[in-house]
C-alpha cells in the first residue's frame, strides 16, 4: 500500500501536511478560526427523491438506534418534505447542518472531504456521531472508511511519531444502513469519533474506498482533511442509588442530554454496558463521567417498580474537583417476594445475538449479574448455547455462580440451539449437573432428535421445556383454542406435539414427563398457547414459564418474561426450578400479578395441582391480583417487540382496566375487571365444573397461571376430541418437517418416538367423550 507521506507528496499536499504537527502542539489560540467549522455543503442536484427518502428513513433510525437522535422538529421536516416545492433541496438543507464532513466521489479520483457546518465538538471518554454528505457522483458501491493518523495509522503507512493518538473513530455501516454506498447521487453516512481527553484537540482525517472484502481499493486514499475539535471535559458524578427501604441497590438509567442524545454513549459500549439499549446499570456509590450541562434520567429498578424521571444538573467544577453527588430513590408498587413468590427469567444469554463477539465471546458472569440485579430479576438462567459455547461453557459448575447474591442468584445452563437437535424446536435445560453429553466436550456430538437430548438431561434430574414456543405455530387465528394446524417449521415448542407424550427415565430409574414446561411472552401469545391448551385437553400437565431469550427475541432487558414462585423458605436455584416444574409459579411480564391462585382448598402447585370431586357442581376459584398501567394509554413500548405479552394491550379501551378471565379447558368461562392501579385486589369467581377439567387463570397478554386439575369420579381430563385430532395432526405435520434434520443413526428412534406418538393421541381421542 502507497504510505501516507508518499501519497501527500504526489498529490502535492506534503507542505500544508508536514506543518501539521507543529499545529498539533500549538495552543487553541493560534488555530485558525476557519478550521472550527465548515461553511455550508454544496446542493447536490439530480438526485431521485423516492430512493432519497428511502435512505434518510433507514438514517433517521440508525441516529435514534445509536442514541444521538435528530432533533423533533428536523425529524417532522423529513417527514413533510415532500410536501415542498424542491424536497431534495429541503431534505439536503435539514441533513447538512448535522454534517462534519463532505464527501465527494468523481469517476477515476480520491474522495475529496470538505468541513461541513456541524461543530466539531466531541466528549471526552465518550463518542459522539456525525452524519457525513457523500455525493457520489462516480456511483460507486463500495464501502467508505474512515481513517486518521490521531486514531491509528493505516496498515503499512508509515507511521508519524509526531502524531498524538487521542482519537478513535469508524464509519457506522450496519442495520439499519448498508455497509456499502448504494451508487445513488447522494446519501448520508454516520461518523462515529471518541475522545480520550479534553480540551482542544486537532486530527487529520482521510476517508477511502474499501472493497466489499474489506481491502482499500487502489488509488482511493482521500486527501487529509484537517479539524480543530473541541473536546468538552466529562465532570465526576457520584450515582446514590437507594431502594424503596432506603438501602443501596442497582438500578436502570437512561441518561439523555438537552439535545436528547444518551450517555454513555451507545456506539462503542463495552460490557457491563451493552450497546444495543440505551440504558445503563449502576449502583450505589458507582461514578459516571459526563460532560458538564442539563440531564434527563429515566430510572427504574425491574417492572416491581415505578419508572421515574427527574433532572440532573452537571456543573463544570474543574480539573481535579470532587465529584459531585446525583441522589435517585426506588419506589415500587409491588413485591412478590415478600409474599414467597420469586421471580426468574429460565432463558438468558452472555453470548451471540445482540452481544459483541470480540473482545471475548460474549461477556462474563460478573456483567450479567449487574443487569439481573438492575432489573430485581431473583432468578437468572445463564443458558450457553451455540455461539461463544467453548468460552462459556468454563462459566457452568452445576452450582449458582459465585457473584450470587443470597436474595439475586445467577447460575448457568444450557439452551440447545445452534447445534444438535435445535432445527426441531430449542430445548431450555435446567439444574443440570453435567452440561454435555459424553462423546466429546463441546457442541459438535450432540442428538438430533429432541426426544434423545431430553432423555440425557432427565437422568440427571434437569427441569426441561421448549423454548420461544410460539416460532413455527403461527396460524391465520388468535382464537384460543383454535384448530388449524401450523406449519411445525421452525424452532418453538414444535417436537413438543411428540415428546410431551413420552415419559423417559429419571435419575433412580422411575419414569417421569420427558417435557416439564412451556415457555411463554417472547413470542406471539395464541401460537404459545394454542398447543399448551390442546395438550391440556386431553390430559397432559405441562405446566408454564416466563422468558425473555435475552438478547435474541429481545434485547430490551432481561427479565421480560418471568415466572414468580412460590417458595416456602429462602431462594435456592434447585427448588426455584423444581416449583417451576410442579406449576408452584405463574407467568408475567412483571406489569401483573396473579397470586395465590386457588380452586376451592386446592392451591396452584401444591397437592399436585389437583382437586378431586366426587361428582360434577360449582367450584371457586380465588386469586390476589394486581396490575400497573399509566393512566392514559403509552403506546410507546421501546424496544420490546410488537407480539411480546405486555399489559398495555390487555388496556379496555382508553379505560385502566384489564379483564381477569377464569379459564376452563382453555375456554372463558367468567370475567372480571381489574383496575391497574398498582392496588393488590382479591378477586373470587365461580363456575360449574361437569366433567373433569383443568381451570387457570390469565390476563391476556400479560400474565397467567398455571392450572389446577379438578377431577371428577377420578376420571382424567379428556374434554376434547377436537383437541386431540389436532395433535395427532399436528404429529404428522411435525415429521414432515423435521426429518429431514435428524441423523441416519437415530432415524429408528425417531421413527419409533413419532409413532408412539401417534397412537397415544389415537387412544386419548377414543377416550374423549366432548367435541
Amino acid at each position: 500500500m502507497t504510505s501516507r507521506r508518499t501519497f501527500l507528496l504526489r498529490s502535492g499536499l506534503a507542505a500544508g501536511a508536514l506543518a501539521w504537527p507543529k499545529l498539533l502542539r500549538a495552543p487553541s489560540s493560534t488555530v485558525p478560526s476557519l478550521l472550527l467549522s465548515g461553511p455550508d455543503l454544496p446542493l447536490v442536484r439530480n438526485v431521485e427523491l423516492q430512493p432519497l427518502l428511502a435512505q434518510v428513513h433507514r438514517l433517521v433510525s440508525a441516529t435514534d438506534y445509536l442514541g444521538s437522535p435528530l432533533p423533533p422538529s428536523d425529524k417532522q421536516k423529513l417527514v413533510s418534505a415532500s410536501q415542498h416545492n424542491d424536497p431534495v433541496q429541503t431534505i439536503q438543507e435539514v441533513l447538512d447542518r448535522h454534517c462534519l464532513i463532505g464527501v465527494t466521489i468523481d469517476q477515476g479520483s480520491a474522495p475529496v472531504a470538505t468541513l461541513g457546518p456541524a461543530k466539531p465538538e466531541l466528549v471526552q471518554s465518550g463518542w459522539r456521531q456525525f452524519l457525513v454528505k457523500v455525493h457520489n457522483a462516480a456511483g460507486v458501491t463500495t464501502a467508505v472508511r474512515a481513517t486518521s493518523d490521531q486514531a491509528r495509522p493505516l496498515a503499512g503507512a508509515e507511521i508519524d511519531e509526531l502524531a498524538p493518538r487521542w482519537l478513535d473513530l469508524m464509519m457506522f455501516d450496519r442495520q439499519p444502513l448498508a455497509e456499502t454506498l448504494s451508487g445513488l447521487a447522494l446519501e448520508y453516512r454516520i461518523l462515529q469519533l471518541y475522545s480520550r481527553d479534553a480540551g482542544w484537540r486537532a486530527a487529520r482525517l482521510a476517508f477511502e474506498l474499501v472493497s466489499p472484502e474489506g481491502s482499500p481499493a487502489s488509488g482511493t486514499l482521500g486527501a487529509e482533511l484537517p479539524v480543530q475539535f473541541h473536546c468538552l471535559p466529562a465532570q465526576s458524578v457520584r450515582w446514590q442509588v437507594r431502594d424503596e427501604t432506603g438501602q443501596p441497590t442497582v438500578a436502570a438509567f437512561v441518561i439523555r442530554d438537552a439535545q436528547g442524545r444518551i450517555h454513555p454513549s451507545q456506539a462503542k459500549r463495552l460490557a457491563p454496558d451493552f450497546a444495543f439499549h440505551p440504558q445503563v446499570y449502576r449502583s450505589d456509590g458507582e461514578v459516571l463521567a459526563l460532560p458538564a450541562g442539563d440531564y434527563t434520567v429515566e430510572y427504574w429498578h425491574g417492572p416491581e417498580s415505578r419508572t421515574k424521571t427527574q433532572a440532573l444538573s452537571v456543573a463544570d467544577t474543574g480539573p481535579g474537583a470532587s465529584a459531585q453527588d446525583a441522589a435517585f430513590q426506588m419506589e415500587r408498587w409491588i413485591d412478590p417476594a415478600r409474599l414467597g413468590w420469586w421471580s426468574g427469567d429460565h432463558h438468558i444469554h452472555a453470548a451471540g445475538c445482540a452481544h459483541y463477539m470480540e473482545p471475548t465471546e460474549g461477556v462474563r458472569p460478573e456483567d450479567m449479574f449487574r443487569h439481573t440485579l438492575g432489573e430485581d430479576l431473583k432468578v437468572g438462567a445463564n443458558l450457553t448455547w451455540g455461539p461463544g459455547f467453548d468460552y462459556q461453557k468454563r462459566f457452568f459448575t452445576g452450582q449458582d455462580d459465585r457473584v450470587s447474591q443470597p436474595t439475586h442468584l445467577l447460575h448457568y445452563d444450557v439452551e440447545v440451539s445452534g447445534f444438535g437437535s435445535d432445527r426441531s424446536g430449542h430445548l431450555v435445560l435446567l439444574r443440570l449437573k453435567e452440561q454435555i453429553p459424553p462423546g466429546g466436550d463441546s457442541d459438535h456430538h450432540w442428538p438430533t432428535l429432541g426426544l434423545n437430548t431430553l432423555r440425557w438431561a432427565k437422568r440427571q434430574g434437569a427441569v426441561c421445556g421448549p423454548a420461544h414456543s410460539g416460532w413455527g405455530l403461527g396460524v391465520d387465528s388468535t382464537d384460543l383454542p383454535n384448530y388449524i394446524v401450523p406449519p411445525f417449521d421452525s424452532i418453538g415448542a414444535n417436537e413438543y406435539i411428540m415428546d410431551v407424550t413420552h415419559e423417559v427415565p429419571g435419575p433412580d430409574g422411575t419414569l417421569v414427563p420427558a417435557v416439564d414446561f412451556m415457555s411463554l411472552v417472547d413470542t406471539p401469545y395464541a401460537s404459545e398457547l394454542n398447543i399448551w391448551y390442546h395438550t391440556l385437553n386431553i390430559g397432559y400437565r405441562t405446566r408454564v414459564g416466563g422468558e425473555t431469550d435475552f438478547p435474541c427475541v429481545s434485547g430490551d432487558r432481561v427479565g421480560m418474561g418471568r415466572s414468580y414462585v412460590k417458595l416456602d423458605g429462602a431462594l435456592e436455584y434447585a427448588d426455584w426450578c423444581e416449583g417451576l416444574r410442579r406449576g408452584r409459579a405463574y407467568v408475567s411480564e412483571g406489569m401483573s400479578h396473579l397470586l395465590e391462585f386457588r380452586v376451592n382448598d386446592v392451591a396452584v402447585g401444591e397437592r399436585g395441582s389437583e382437586l378431586r370431586l366426587a361428582k360434577g357442581g360449582a367450584v371457586r376459584a380465588k386469586v390476589k391480583a394486581a396490575a400497573l398501567l399509566p393512566a392514559q394509554p403509552n403506546r410507546d413500548r421501546g424496544l420490546r417487540p410488537e407480539f411480546f405479552w405486555d399489559l398495555e394491550r390487555a388496556r379496555i379501551g382508553e379505560t385502566r382496566t384489564v379483564p381477569v378471565e377464569l379459564i376452563v379447558n382453555g375456554v372463558p368461562v367468567a370475567k372480571q375487571t381489574l383496575v391497574a392501579d398498582g392496588v393488590m385486589r382479591s378477586l373470587t369467581f365461580e363456575a360449574p365444573i361437569a366433567r373433569s377439567s383443568w381451570v387457570a387463570l390469565r390476563i391476556l397478554p400479560s400474565s397467567h397461571t398455571n392450572p389446577i386439575w379438578v377431577r371428577v369420579g377420578g376420571r382424567p381430563v379428556r374434554a376434547s376430541r377436537r383437541s386431540a385430532e389436532w395433535c395427532l395432526e399436528g404429529v404428522d405435520q411435525c415429521w414432515s418437517q423435521k426429518e429431514q434434520f435428524i441423523a441416519a443413526d437415530e432415524l429408528d428412534q425417531a421413527r419409533a418416538d413419532y409413532e408412539h406418538a401417534r397412537q397415544t393421541y389415537r387412544r386419548l381421542l377414543a377416550e374423549c367423550d366432548v367435541d
